[in-house]
């Protein structure tokens, strides 16, 4: 978008840009996703989110302290009528190095999954097993995924609602196979932050054909919940996020998380209670 005559939103762009920097940059050290000589392969998925963690990375990375290099990698999975010229496009014209990883995952998953079922679940983990290989043979130390703050809090509410554990998506992972790092640098950052920057630099969104049309998901009653609860309640879904980075397992319930078994009165504060009470 040209903002040549346009200094106002020009200003809010630069400001809403810096917010964002600030968050992602935050979320880096506070996790050490980063470290000097990484190989960053950033997920691009053509969605706002992905647009937005490599237009921040790629900010960051040309003022940050340590050296580090970013690919960008897009897993074109044969969805039908998919534009597959759009991202080359895009990735040439700002100079960024990249690959296109064509799975055809979308066959699979439409085979699998009945008409009518939720394919989320089967088609996220095909993508990121094609993506954790891929990784792996272009030498990526770490794997960059899009989620947001937003989707850090729906996937806690889905997990407690529907799946009878209290977990989320971390901002840094390892891999069950302990060969791959995961980061969200954009764990910190709101949605309608990142929406807003994403309309601004009118990036080619290119949308998911295959669970787009799904309009009664689970994730998609959670997210419409938490953002009634913040428009009701304004600063609520700040808090709550607040509580994810504050702990408390001897204030829960999970008994291999905290050994609730051996908590035991110490015989110096029997004693002393047997004193009183005498």
């Amino acid at each position: 978008m040209d903002f040549t005559n346009k200094p106002k939103e020009k200003a809010e762009l630069n400001k809403l840009q810096k917010r964002l920097r600030r968050q992602t940059g935050q979320a880096i050290a506070d996790f050490n996703m980063i470290e000097e000589g990484d190989k960053v392969m950033v997920c691009l998925s053509g969605g706002k989110d992905s647009y937005t963690m490599l237009e921040i990375l790629r900010n960051l990375q040309a003022s940050a302290p340590i050296h580090f290099d970013i690919v960008a990698v897009n897993l074109d999975q044969k969805q039908p009528g998919f534009p597959e010229h759009i991202l080359p496009a895009y990735l040439e014209e700002v100079g960024v190095d990249f690959h296109i990883l064509e799975r055809d995952t979308y066959s699979i998953v439409k085979e699998i999954v009945p008409e009518g079922k939720t394919t989320c679940g089967l088609c996220s983990r095909l993508r990121r097993g094609s993506l954790y290989g891929f990784a792996e043979e272009i030498g990526a130390t770490k794997i960059a995924l899009g989620h947001h703050r937003d989707d850090i809090l729906e996937t806690l509410f889905l997990n407690m609602f529907f799946g009878g554990k209290l977990k989320s998506m971390p901002p840094k992972l390892l891999s069950d196979d302990g060969k791959h790092v995961v980061i969200r640098p954009l764990a910190y950052c709101k949605e309608k932050d990142i929406e807003a920057f994403a309309t601004a630099k009118s990036y080619p969104i290119i949308p998911c054909n295959l669970c787009g049309s799904q309009q009664n998901l689970q994730r998609q009653v959670v997210k419409d919940m938490l953002q009634q609860w913040d428009k009701d309640y304004p600063g609520r879904t700040d808090i709550m996020f607040t509580a994810m980075q504050n702990v408390v397992p001897s204030h829960l319930a999970d008994t291999e998380l905290f050994d609730f078994k051996e908590l035991k009165q110490s015989e110096d504060a029997f004693n002393k209670l047997n004193i009183i009470s005498i």
